[in-house]
C-alpha cells in the first residue's frame, strides 16, 4: 500500500494507523501548497481534489477521505483491536465519534487556515470551535482514549486535529483531559514513528 501524506496535515491519522497496525506501505510525499509529489508529478493527477489523504491500495484501487481510510487499515489488522467489530454498536459509536471529528473540529479549524478568513469572523470561529472542543474533552473525562482503554482509530483523528490549535494560537491549555490525552497519545511508539517519519518530531 501507498499512503499520500502531508507532514502534520489530516494524513498524520492514517499515517498513525498503518504504524499500529503493522502493515507494510510506503509514504509519499504530497504537498499540500504545491499539490506535486517529490519527482514533480502533479497530485492532481493521482487524487482530482488535490488533498490528502490518499491510501493506493495493492492493486491500485484508490480510498479517499481519513475516516473511511482509517477504518479500512483497522479492518486490515483486526488483532489490534484498532475499531470494534464491523456491526456492533461500538463500531457505529467510533464511527460518530470519526463523523464529529471529521465535520465539527477538523473543518472547525478550516477557516483559521485560510489567510482569506476576515479577521472579525475569526473570533467567532475559536468561540465554536472551543464549545466543540469542550465537548470532548468531557467525552474523554475517567478514560485513557474515546472508546475507553482501547486506543483506536477515533484517537489517531483527534490526536492529529488537536495539533492544529497551537499553529493556529486557539489556547486549549485549560482543557485537562485533552491535554492528558495528546501526552498519552503522544508517548505511543506507532506515534512517534509516524512523527518521526514526517518530520515533527526528532
Amino acid at each position: 500500500m501507498k499512503l499520500y501524506y502531508s507532514p502534520g496535515a489530516c494524513s498524520l491519522s492514517p499515517h498513525i494507523a498503518l504504524h499500529e497496525a503493522g502493515l507494510a506501505f510506503t509514504a509519499e510525499l504530497a504537498s499540500t501548497k504545491t499539490h506535486l509529489l517529490k519527482d514533480g508529478t502533479d497530485f492532481y493527477s493521482i487524487n482530482p481534489l488535490g488533498y490528502v489523504p490518499l491510501l493506493e491500495l495493492d492493486d491500485g484501487t484508490r480510498l479517499a477521505e481519513g475516516p473511511a481510510i482509517v477504518q479500512y487499515i483497522a479492518d486490515q489488522a483486526p488483532e489490534k483491536n484498532l475499531a470494534p467489530a464491523n456491526g456492533t454498536l461500538a463500531r457505529y459509536q467510533m464511527q460518530s465519534l470519526l463523523n464529529f471529528i471529521g465535520t465539527e473540529l477538523h473543518k472547525g479549524f478550516g477557516p483559521l487556515f485560510n489567510p482569506a478568513t476576515p479577521a472579525d469572523y475569526k473570533p467567532a470561529v475559536v468561540e465554536r470551535l472551543l464549545k466543540r472542543l469542550a465537548w470532548i474533552d468531557g467525552q474523554l473525562a475517567g478514560k485513557s482514549y474515546l472508546m475507553g482503554e482501547q486506543f483506536t482509530v477515533a484517537d489517531a483523528y483527534l490526536f492529529t486535529v488537536t495539533g492544529w490549535a497551537g499553529l493556529v494560537k486557539v489556547d486549549i491549555s485549560g482543557l485537562a483531559n485533552i491535554a492528558a490525552f495528546r501526552a498519552r497519545v503522544a508517548a505511543r511508539p506507532a506515534v512517534q514513528a509516524a512523527m518521526k517519519a514526517e518530520g515533527l518530531i526528532r
